[in-house]
């Protein structure tokens, strides 16, 4: 330990309160396992690059979907539009829902690797993974994007401070 971080420790309440001042786009990550889909909502996706596409997503371990993620390899990100509260309610398990129950809400399709997208999505990233960084109880997956798809339109639903914000209108 180094005397800046005994001096200046940081918590897990500190922590997630500061990040919460960051506010980010919702998005549901998505995989086809061999029992179903599988999905949770995801804060923390985030482009790695962009020659080639790479995108990159943290996920817990006790999280349902790390399991089909890691043995498909592929996973999917989709933008929640501000629409769509319902269905980050459902993935976030605030709507009650687990597993594959979770996919009543909204409409689904797929692209090119077969895990779930949602058809109202303000985008949509289809990767295969590439790598699995371990790092505590949670797994960095990176993936190469393999399909995309951008609606064009619409307002984003954003988590700020705690709160699900439909449309950066409202942010403001």
């Amino acid at each position: 330990m180094t005397a800046l971080e005994a001096e200046h420790p940081v918590d897990a309440k500190t922590f997630w309160r500061v990040l919460g001042e960051r506010a980010t786009g919702m998005t549901v990550v998505t995989a086809q396992g061999e029992d179903g889909p599988a999905g949770f909502l995801g804060l923390s996706a985030a482009h790695v690059a962009a020659d080639p596409p790479t995108m990159l997503v943290s996920i817990d371990a006790k999280t349902s979907a790390l399991g089909p993620i890691l043995a498909r390899r592929h996973f999917a990100v989709n933008f929640l539009p501000a629409s769509a509260s319902h269905v980050a309610d459902a993935f976030s398990g605030k709507a009650g829902l687990s597993g594959a129950d979770r996919f009543v809400t909204g409409e689904w399709e797929t692209l090119a690797t077969g895990a779930p997208v949602l058809r109202q999505a303000l985008g949509v990233f289809d990767c295969t993974v590439d790598q699995v960084v371990e790092r505590d109880s949670i797994s960095i997956v990176i993936g190469t994007v393999v399909g995309a798809r951008a609606a064009g339109s619409g307002e984003p639903l954003v988590f700020f401070r705690g709160k699900t914000i439909a449309g950066l209108a409202s942010a403001g």
